[in-house]
């Protein structure tokens, strides 16, 4: 990374000429999954929309900010998330010299392809609601790495984020010096989670593993709760090529005794799933039987839900958010945060109805079908595989009525890429394909062949900068007229969407 600019090296936010590049090389010349693009909308025409989820930016104190660079600087150093090593020995040995932090709280563990971190915060929201303290560990970040912790449902501050590096940094060191590789950027920040929470205290920390489930950095805990999304193909590579023999490395989330929720899931998955939970003697509650959707209807801003859970049915329930993958990922939440409490098994009687309506009306997920502008329309959704990109295209057409949708797209060369745009074709008019910061990002070039065998040439448009791939779809999308009722959808990738997220004004 490079070294903090000073005030006169500053970009001139109401200067046009300040092109995106100089941006992103002076303030994330670091690993891509720490990148916070420090950019705003200068060349985007007036946004305005709802109030969007707290996302943090940058701290205003410049001091603080230097210390928050240096620490991500040095976490720039390890290997990457997309590295791996399959093994939980070096994040074993620093919870042993922490004095292993993450026993000393209950927890619950999310795992699954699809909606993981939305649930996790769904889970969040509802204990917090029932007035118990929080740590929510999630990733990847949408724009700050400290989005990833949370406690009582917001980000820690950067000051804390700092502290908390500073705490373990020696102890990362002590086992950087007895392992064969060193500790990982995404098991530091395991580590850091477990140990705020810990120090907080919370009275359950909610955790979503980074990939996979078995080796995965966070399984080091014992959750009392094993949460096991919709599981589909991702992560081929190291996870497995059916969702059965993905589902044999999530499944490894799953302990003796504890309690499994599980979502929808294909037959082979299921079945793997199932198995494990005999194997350790495990409670099963199965999503469209021991619990699921009942109803649900489109709502301004959302939609209205009768659940059923472990203990009843909860009627009128409000959420803010759009799809109906959304509602399958609140009763998921629901049913596994009425697991923690007992309900269904020492207790008959369901959750208070009001404290789960409250829950509920104040979940947000930023990044998720988020709207960030109007007139047109601009929506953000991290969909980054086939089955997200599927969803997500339900979705649009249930919750918004375009008469012409644009797609901006900017996926991770590692990503199936060809079936993402597949997913979306029907919905979308036209698409401009473009490419975030990332070096894993694919090529705008390279993704616009896919694109133009996927939609035809006349539906393609290709700019490799997203302000101007932004700017293109806006324009697209006006061409009917201020009131035809056109769209954007940008998508592809979390970075895509936390890099738009800036530049549209949010965060």
């Amino acid at each position: 990374m490079s070294d903090n600019p000073g005030e006169n090296d500053q970009p001139d936010p109401a200067d046009p000429t300040d092109s995106f590049e100089e941006i992103i090389a002076a303030e994330t010349t670091r690993d891509p999954d720490l990148a916070v693009i420090e950019a705003g909308s200068r060349t985007l025409r007036t946004q305005g929309g709802p109030p969007q989820a707290d996302v943090p930016a940058r701290p205003e104190d410049p001091e603080v900010d230097k210390a928050l660079r240096e620490v991500e600087t040095e976490l720039a150093t390890r290997w990457g998330e997309t590295k791996l090593e399959p093994s939980v020995a070096r994040i074993a040995a620093l919870m042993d010299v922490l004095g292993e932090p993450q026993r000393s709280y209950p927890s619950i563990h999310i795992t699954g392809t699809n909606g993981k971190t939305t649930t996790a915060r769904m889970i969040e929201a509802l204990l917090g609601a029932f007035e118990l303290r929080t740590g929510r560990y999630t990733s990847p970040h949408v724009q700050s790495v400290t989005e990833r912790i949370s406690l009582d449902g917001a980000a820690i501050s950067a000051e804390r984020f700092i502290e908390t590096y500073e705490d373990i940094k020696p102890y990362v060191e002590m086992v950087d010096g007895s392992q064969e590789y060193r500790l990982s950027f995404f098991e530091v920040l395991t580590g850091m989670a477990y140990a705020a929470f810990a120090d907080a205290p919370v009275d359950v920390a909610v955790v979503e593993v980074g990939m996979g489930g078995s080796w995965d950095a966070t399984n080091v805990i014992d959750g009392d709760v094993a949460v096991v999304t919709p599981i589909d193909l991702d992560h081929t590579d190291r996870l497995g090529e059916t969702p059965g023999a993905i589902a044999t490395e999530k499944a490894g989330i799953v302990k003796q005794d504890a309690t499994v929720i599980l979502a929808q899931q294909p037959v082979d998955a299921a079945q793997v799933l199932l198995k494990k939970a005999v194997d350790v003697n495990a409670t099963v509650a199965r999503e469209g039987l021991e619990f699921g959707v009942v109803a649900r209807q489109v709502a301004v801003g959302g939609q209205l839900m009768t659940l059923r859970g472990l203990g009843g049915e909860y009627t009128e329930v409000y959420l803010p958010l759009h799809g109906a993958h959304q509602a399958h990922n609140a009763a998921v939440a629901l049913a596994a945060v009425e697991a923690f409490f007992g309900v269904g098994a020492q207790r008959p009687e369901p959750l208070d109805i009001d404290t789960v309506r409250k829950a509920f009306a104040a979940v947000a997920s930023p990044g998720r079908m988020e709207v960030v502008r109007r007139s047109p329309t601009v929506v953000l959704d991290a969909a980054h595989n086939p089955a997200g990109a599927r969803v997500t295209a339900e979705a649009v057409g249930e919750a918004f009525q375009f008469s012409r949708l644009i797609g901006v797209v900017g996926a991770s060369g590692d990503k199936n890429v060809r079936g993402l745009l597949e997913a979306f074709e029907p919905v979308f008019a036209e698409v401009v394909v473009t490419q975030n910061s990332s070096h894993r990002a694919m090529d705008a070039d390279e993704l616009a062949g896919i694109a133009v065998e996927v939609f035809g040439e006349d539906r393609v448009q290709v700019e490799p900068r997203l302000p101007d791939a932004l700017e293109a779809a806006i324009t697209l999308a006006e061409e009917e007229g201020e009131f035809a009722g056109g769209g954007v959808l940008v998508t592809g990738s979390v970075i895509t969407v936390g890099e738009a997220r800036l530049l549209l004004g949010k965060g």
